[in-house]
């Protein structure tokens, strides 16, 4: 399977799962998920109550769509909300809660007509929850870690900084049914933009009643295909049906039952014993030695998409200040080793930053396995820093399967490579997550879903060391140029130019090591159709349903 979606170029996207059953092809596809309003099978209405069950790998880290940061909890966060637009089978934006939009000549400025919908408690959703909820999120108190998404609108990024008032932010209720948002500038995937989690809106009532109302199921409110009705920690979360949403008639499914299981072989075995229907990925992950069993027997669904698999550095601690020992850990690592021997499943080795459905730069920034060069750096490093040993660093990840094994390899590499000892350290995802953000750790594990089909989604995460996703410490004043240029950059050929620019700064400095361009793999049951996962790693159920 090696390289079998090196020619995965512009998202051409797959109905994930699609629909292809357990017993079909790795790579084979069925008729994809129906379109809001529309029967998605001709088999006969069931009396009997459609659930859908399913392992999270780990407990979500909020379930709060203002503060959403990984797979995990977007996840329960697309199912339990809905923005003013939705992505569709094809990863294309469709009008949601918005019934309508228009869009100025010039571009910058969107008027959305809000439809009639409501919130799981029944309180209407209008205009003025979306304003509310944008604002909120570019509240530095809230510390939205995704803020900086919400900069393409006019004065974001000053409001998120404390230099302008909220009320100068470009978003306007002009009444209950009608949205007003200006840009800072031309933003052809801004549509895109408002099917993302951060641009959901949070029912204004409620949140200012109670700051702690995602923590709970019993205070959740949400105004998507389903809500949850059970949370209970580390253990299960229950979604139904949402009786209030807008477009009910669409969803099949009555309930979604999701298990938290951290151990991939328990998840295997509980889906191979009929207690799950859907193992693996987008939502947990497979064990790595049951791969080949699963594609030789062609249970195996294997879909690609646009994220990077790689490991962060805190670029402000010890030795790892030091670009030359960032690079030399960069360059010893045997990326086509993994892949074949951990992954198995399609993954293409990636010397830069960008997922191979971006990529300026395909022949990369570095060769894969080049520990002579590694060598000479780590000398080189070490001789700069006063060094005659070089200590024991720490890597940190959290427990899957397969993080487990490339973490080992690495380690592995290194001794034999570098002859350095690294210790490995295994966190709670959540704990992981905010040992992270808070720079405290060595060498992180993170992959990255791109959020929009665009090369800006991975380079602005490292405009400013303070940027929520950075988690690295590191900025470049001239990498932050360029990507201030390009965002008022028309002409596509300068604007590749500018970002080709960038990503030469960003991997001259090393501040993340990346491994490789992933895929998504699971098992799913037979009766399992409609299920939406699409090229940039989402996964929708809006649109699921269990046939017999």
């Amino acid at each position: 399977m090696k390289g079998t979606f090196k020619m995965f170029v512009g998202l051409t996207l797959v109905v994930g799962s699609l629909l292809a059953g357990c017993g079909g092809s790795p790579t084979s596809t069925a008729p994809a998920a129906a379109p809001a309003g529309e029967a998605s099978s001709g088999a006969p209405a069931s009396t009997k109550p459609q659930v859908f069950r399913a392992n999270l790998t780990s407990e979500p880290s909020t379930a709060d769509p203002g503060l959403a940061k990984d797979t995990t909890s977007g996840a329960i966060v697309r199912a339990t909300f809905d923005g003013l637009t939705r992505l569709d089978k094809d990863a294309k934006p469709m009008n949601s809660v918005a019934s309508d939009v228009k869009i100025s000549d010039d571009k910058r400025v969107y008027t959305f007509t809000i439809r009639d919908s409501k919130w799981s408690n029944g309180d209407p959703v209008t205009a003025h929850d979306f304003e509310f909820a944008w604002k909120r999120v570019l509240d530095p108190k809230l510390g939205a870690e995704y803020a900086y998404q919400l900069y393409y609108i006019k004065n974001a990024e000053k409001v998120h900084t404390g230099k302008a008032q909220a009320d100068e932010l470009g978003v306007k209720a002009l009444d209950d049914k009608t949205l007003e948002v200006t840009l800072e500038n031309p933003t052809p995937f801004f549509l895109e933009l408002t099917a993302f989690y951060t641009y959901y809106p949070v029912d204004k009532k409620v949140v200012e009643a109670n700051p702690n109302w995602a923590n709970e199921a019993a205070t959740h409110v949400s105004n998507g295909p389903f809500k949850m009705t059970g949370w209970e920690h580390k253990s299960k979360i229950v979604l139904e049906k949402n009786e209030n949403y807008w477009d009910k008639d669409a969803v099949k499914l009555d309930r979604i039952e999701f298990a938290m299981i951290e151990d991939d072989n328990t998840a295997l075995s509980m889906f191979e014993n009929g207690e799950l229907d859907w193992a693996g990925q987008p939502l947990g992950g497979l064990p790595t030695d049951a791969i080949p069993s699963l594609k030789e027997a062609g249970k195996l669904v294997v879909h690609p998409k646009a994220t990077m698999y790689w490991y962060k550095i805190n670029t402000t601690k010890g030795v790892l200040q030091n670009v030359k020992i960032r690079k030399a850990l960069a360059y010893a690592v045997d990326r086509q080793s993994i892949v074949d021997n951990i992954t198995q499943v399609g993954q293409v080795p990636t010397m830069g930053m960008l997922p191979q459905s971006m990529i300026i730069k395909p022949e990369g920034y570095f060769r894969d396995n080049d520990v002579e060069t590694a060598k000479k750096l780590l000398a080189e490093g070490m001789q700069e820093l006063g060094l005659s040993q070089f200590p024991t660093i720490t890597m940190s990840y959290n427990p899957t399967d397969r993080h487990k094994k490339i973490a080992e390899a690495m380690q592995d590499q290194w001794k034999r490579n570098l002859g350095i000892d690294v210790k490995l350290a295994i966190k709670e995802f959540k704990v992981h997550l905010q040992d992270l953000h808070e720079l405290n750790y060595e060498i992180g594990r993170l992959g990255w879903n791109a959020d929009f089909n665009d090369p800006i989604n991975y380079l602005e995460m490292f405009r400013d060391a303070k940027t929520g996703n950075n988690d690295t410490g590191w900025e470049n004043a001239r990498y932050k140029e360029l990507l201030q240029q390009s965002a008022m950059e028309s002409d596509p050929e300068k604007r590749k130019q500018l970002f080709a620019e960038a990503e030469q700064i960003f991997m001259d400095a090393m501040p993340v090591i990346p491994l490789f361009t992933d895929v998504d793999v699971w098992v799913q049951s037979d009766k399992v159709k409609g299920v939406q996962v699409d090229g940039l790693g989402f996964i929708d159920l809006k649109w699921a349903e269990m046939v017999e």
